[in-house]
């Protein structure tokens, strides 16, 4: 194990820390507890991915309640499974934003609570930064500097990572993300929800090449992302080509699922070289999809960089990821306030 605030080739002493957890922003209720920013002691997560699959997507209320059912479950689960209790715990870190905000404030007024009632720190954490700190959850954990790809179901940004505490937006969608874009598109395809790992399993058993869906750009200069076009024209392929049995399902997710890595692929890479950076990492959701973690690695070897890929353990929203986020916050002294509130977007 690394010591504590290894960056690779700087190394940084933080105090040591059990930091819990919690994560509620948006249809996981999870806690974790993790030593030193780097050591996870125990992870649960609670899914509601059968509560919301009959409507297609998330229902904000329904995720609301839910949480409000699970959390000192959750929380309860996750310092059993470390062995310790409540009172082994220095400081907290929870979610923030951005994310539903019914389903934040759950997870947020606990934390407060608890931080209260335990008297010790606790911090706001931003859920894009904390998929970044995952990557710091590996074995081997990526040096700084590093450009970072963040794809997930609500969120699609690229980040220049100078250290902990250093992550520069470069570019970030403009509309749907490209998580939400598969869930949309799969709800067109009747597969149903999430539709990030069924469109995965689909195009696997399809020809990418043989529907050729337009690559949203949008400005090849520039990092920003945009995927609600490559929606609505897989939408008017299907409209086209359902009837008559003319069109194969896999053939449509393998034509889609190639667009959007595409683009994405090419926008890291892209970033990448224009920072002089030799290292990229990939986090987030649809870090799981098994093709963009494929054409990461490709692209990046024939670039002559170093890849790094979130493991399928922590590309989902999880405490961990929040927890190691938090105990840098904390160590650099940032603390939270009785005022603090939670914000749906980034900012």
């Amino acid at each position: 194990m690394a010591p504590t605030g290894w960056s690779g080739r700087n190394v940084v002493f933080c105090p040591a820390m059990i930091v819990l957890g919690i994560e509620s922003s948006c249809d996981d209720t999870a806690a974790a507890l993790v030593r030193d920013g780097c050591r996870v002691l125990s992870s649960v997560v609670a899914s509601q991915g059968e509560i919301h699959h009959r409507f297609g997507g998330v229902v904000p209320e329904l995720a609301s309640r839910r949480h409000l059912e699970a959390i000192v479950p959750v929380v309860q689960e996750s310092l059993t499974q470390a062995g310790l209790d409540l009172s082994d715990v220095e400081g907290l870190a929870v979610t923030r934003g951005p994310g539903l905000v019914g389903s934040l404030l759950i997870g947020f007024s606990f934390a407060k609570a608890v931080a209260y009632t335990l008297r010790v720190p606790w911090v706001g954490v931003n859920h894009l930064e904390a998929h970044i700190h995952a990557l710091f959850l590996e074995e081997r954990p990526p040096q700084f500097p590093f450009v970072a790809l963040i794809a997930s179901g609500g969120h699609t940004g690229l980040y220049h990572v100078g250290s902990y505490m250093s992550m520069e937006l470069l570019g970030q969608t403009r509309d749907d993300a490209a998580g939400e874009a598969f869930d949309k598109v799969a709800k067109m395809l009747s597969l149903g929800y999430p539709g990030g790992g069924v469109i995965d399993r689909l195009a696997r058993r399809g020809d990418p090449e043989q529907i050729r869906f337009p690559r949203p750009y949008i400005d090849k200069l520039n990092f920003d992302f945009s995927f609600s076009g490559i929606k609505t024209a897989v939408g008017r392929y299907i409209a086209q080509h359902r009837e008559g049995d003319r069109m194969r399902l896999e053939d449509v997710a393998a034509g889609f699922q190639e667009a959007v890595v595409d683009v994405l692929v090419y926008k890291l890479l892209r970033a990448a070289g224009e920072k002089n950076c030799r290292r990229v990492a990939l986090a987030g959701g649809v870090a799981a999809n098994s093709r963009l973690r494929e054409r990461v690695q490709q692209a990046a070897a024939e670039a002559g960089c170093e890849a790094h890929v979130t493991s399928l353990r922590w590309c989902g929203d999880n405490a961990a990821m929040v927890a190691a986020a938090g105990y840098h916050l904390l160590a650099s002294g940032q603390r939270g306030g009785s005022e603090d509130d939670v914000f749906s977007r980034s900012r």
